[in-house]
Order: structure tokens, then C-alpha cells, then sequence
């Protein structure tokens, strides 16, 4: 029977020797759960991955498998960089908590009281697809800083909106939907956005969105810093974030998994599209998405989530007040969205029906994922942590490591 390691030293968490008794984990479990992330490796389902599993705060499971690089054989490791794209989105909204904790903004201000170029919007009305021009009626209420949080903003999502005319909008205007190398800053790109139709009025639908590039550079409005630089500060020194930044130095960017794609039976680099895979190591590195654009460990995020399960804390450094995260997890869109979740102003949140339909976790389990193929989950009655991380985009070849390992993390819980 193979052995799993179970006993870390994990900066940011418990050292303790974990065990059966201690923890509530189960030993022959954990096991099961560890040969079937084996076995995709092996049935090449992923070129390869990192997962990790805390409890309590303290580390249970953390392997690394498969390939970083199938071309040169990189073997995957655990302190291995993947880009996390909308993994993102809650560091983000996390920023402009901090902010509101200070009493800088209501959640309900237009957020035309602080870029001015909202202040008018329109919802889209008629398209022409021969010459990309539209007609457009006033929207019924302002964009506020909540539908931003949201994504009730009626806001798009440019090259991967459901809806073709967006992403012809988008495109003809010039703005930049999720990473780049190109020279350009979020306020050009969000300047940009503004003058753009809305799907619909806001807070009536909600519509996955650049709802959080937006509100980056509204952090840099309110705060007076670039935003990597607030991020760096006031989350990510904080809780020893060391390896999550928009751009990687070299020393970093030897770390980052390559991106692959399944073609022609087997796994491939992905090639260059509408962005550059390799951006978080190169170009101009001056665009700083709120929405998809940071880079990040296993062990990072952890300390992230970690962070949310101590209602606001690790390691005696307070990132917000519990009453401001007992806010981000109440249900902030109503009946828009229905059945196994709601959406926050951060995360998805299982719901009794969650719970019902099963492997989920627990009711107010939160958790999001990225573009990437980066999972996470974090169960504040169980206090379960669970990351499941890989870099994989375009074809693949029947991955179902997501379900299976969040569903076997939460029977390993006797």
C-alpha cells in the first residue's frame, strides 16, 4: 500500500504531526483519494497537477504529479507557479473590502462617483454584424460598486462572452478582456470599457463580467497605489503570499507551468491566441487584472482561504473584520442565481440544495476556479480546505479530477 505523506512544514500553518486522531481525517482515504489522481496522471486525463488539503489549519495532503512541462519532462513540483486567472476575482474583492472597512465608499455608490466615465451607461438594444455598429437605450439605474462585486452589473466579458456581439464590441473598442502582454493599463482599458453597452440594467441578471477589472483600478482610485502594489501591501505580505503577483521575476517564471493542450493524442503547449500563455513572464507587465490575472502557489491560496476560515486572520495579521466576511458570505444576488449555490460578493456558496445533491461540502462552503483549470473550496463547518491546481486550456482528454477529488476530500472527514 503506498504511503502518503502526511507532515509538513507549512509557513503560515501548523507544523503539528498530523494523525487519525487529531485531525478526523481517515488515513486509508486519503489513500484512495492520492491513487486517483495516480491514475489520471497515468491515463493522461492531465499532463499533471498539485493538490492540497488542509484541516483545521493544519496541513494534511500536499503532492505534486505528473509533468510542470511534458516537452522537457519538467517534473511537476509542489512550489510550482500556475496562472489562476479568475482565482483572482476574490483577492480582488478582498482589496475593496479592506477599502470599505475604512469607510472610503458604500457598496451601493455608482461607481460613476469615482470613475466618471460610468456615469451614463446604455444597455444594447440593436447590433448590425455587417459593420459592428448598435443602438442602445439609457439604463435604468447606475452601475454600483456591488453590481461590480457581483456581476450583476450587466457588464461583459469581451473574447469569452456568451453573447458574439460583445465580443465584437469589445474587440473593436480595444479592451483588454483578461491578460496581456501589450503596454496598456488598466484605467485605459476600463476607460475604454465604460463607454461600452450593457447586456442589461443593472442588478436585473447576473452576468459573469469584467465587473473586477473595473474595481482594480477602482482600488487604485481610492487607495492612491497601483494595484499590484495595495495587493502586495496590505494581502499578500501580510499572510506570506510570496509567489502571487501579476508578473513573475526570473527566478519565478522558471516555476511556471506551462499551459497545455490534448491534441493528436497527447499533451501539447497551448499555442498563442488572443493572448500570450507566457505573460506572467514577459511583455510589458503593466496591466494589473483584478479579474484574471494573477499567478499563485497551492500553498499561497491556502493561506488566502485559510485566512477566511480564521474570519479574517493568520498569524496574528487581521486582513478584515469577521462582520465584513460574515457580509461577503451572504447571498447578494437573490433568486438570479438558484439550486446548488448563491454568489457572494466574493464566491460561490453552497446552498441546502448543495448539501442535498452531495460532494459539495457543507452549507457556506465557498469556492471559485480559473480559466486555467485551478479549483478550490474552503468549508468553514468542516474547516476543509481543498486546492486542486493544473494549467491546462483548449482540448482535453476527459478530466475529472475537479468532482472527484472534491467529492473524495469530503469523505475523507470520519
Amino acid at each position: 500500500m503506498k504511503k502518503i505523506l502526511i507532515l509538513f512544514l507549512f509557513v503560515g500553518f501548523s507544523s503539528t504531526a498530523i494523525s487519525q486522531s487529531n485531525t478526523g481525517i481517515s488515513g486509508e482515504r486519503l489513500i484512495k483519494l492520492d491513487a486517483m489522481l495516480d491514475d489520471a496522471i497515468a491515463n493522461q486525463k492531465v499532463p499533471g497537477l498539485v493538490a492540497m488539503v488542509l484541516k483545521d489549519g493544519e496541513l494534511v495532503y500536499h503532492e505534486a504529479k505528473g509533468y510542470a512541462d511534458v516537452a522537457s519532462k519538467t517534473m511537476m513540483e509542489k512550489d510550482h507557479i500556475f496562472r489562476i486567472a479568475s482565482q483572482t476575482k476574490a483577492i480582488t474583492a478582498t482589496a475593496v473590502m479592506i477599502l470599505w472597512e475604512e469607510g472610503k465608499f458604500r457598496l451601493d455608490d455608482p461607481v460613476s462617483n469615482y470613475i466618471p466615465e460610468f456615469k451614463s451607461s446604455q444597455v444594447l438594444t440593436g447590433f448590425r454584424y455587417s459593420d459592428t455598429t448598435f443602438s442602445t437605450r439609457p439604463a435604468d439605474k447606475e452601475i454600483t460598486i456591488r453590481h461590480l462585486l457581483t456581476h450583476t452589473s450587466g457588464l461583459g466579458y469581451g473574447v469569452i462572452d456568451g453573447d458574439e456581439r460583445m465580443k465584437m464590441i469589445y474587440h473593436k473598442a480595444g479592451v483588454t478582456d483578461l491578460f496581456t502582454t501589450e503596454n496598456i493599463s488598466i484605467e485605459e482599458s476600463v476607460k475604454r470599457l465604460a463607454k461600452l453597452p450593457l447586456h442589461h440594467d443593472p442588478g436585473t441578471k447576473y452576468t459573469y463580467s469584467e465587473g473586477l477589472d473595473v474595481l482594480g483600478y477602482f482600488v487604485e482610485i481610492i487607495s492612491g497605489q497601483p494595484f499590484d502594489v495595495f495587493l502586495k501591501e496590505r494581502i499578500f505580505d501580510p499572510l506570506g503570499m510570496d509567489d502571487t503577483r501579476f508578473y513573475l521575476n526570473d527566478a519565478q517564471g522558471e516555476r511556471l507551468v506551462t499551459v497545455h493542450t490534448y491534441q493528436d493524442g497527447k499533451w501539447q503547449p497551448y499555442p498563442i491566441t488572443f493572448y500570450d500563455p507566457d505573460y506572467p513572464r514577459k511583455g510589458a507587465k503593466r496591466f494589473f487584472s483584478g479579474g484574471a490575472g494573477l499567478s499563485s502557489t497551492t500553498a499561497d491560496y491556502a493561506k488566502f482561504l485559510q485566512m477566511y476560515l480564521n474570519q479574517g486572520e493568520l498569524n496574528g495579521n487581521r486582513i478584515l473584520s469577521s462582520k465584513t466576511i460574515e457580509t461577503i458570505m451572504k447571498n447578494q444576488v437573490g433568486d438570479l442565481w438558484s439550486g446548488d449555490k448563491y454568489y457572494g460578493l466574493a464566491f460561490g456558496v453552497v446552498t441546502e440544495a448543495g448539501v442535498a445533491r452531495g460532494g459539495l461540502g457543507s452549507k457556506g462552503t465557498f469556492d471559485w476556479g480559473g480559466y486555467f483549470n485551478t479549483q478550490y473550496f474552503a468549508d468553514p463547518e468542516e474547516q476543509i480546505i481543498g486546492l486542486i491546481f493544473k494549467q491546462t486550456s483548449g482540448a482535453g482528454n476527459g478530466d475529472d479530477t475537479n468532482w472527484k477529488f472534491r467529492q473524495m476530500v469530503f469523505t475523507l472527514i470520519e
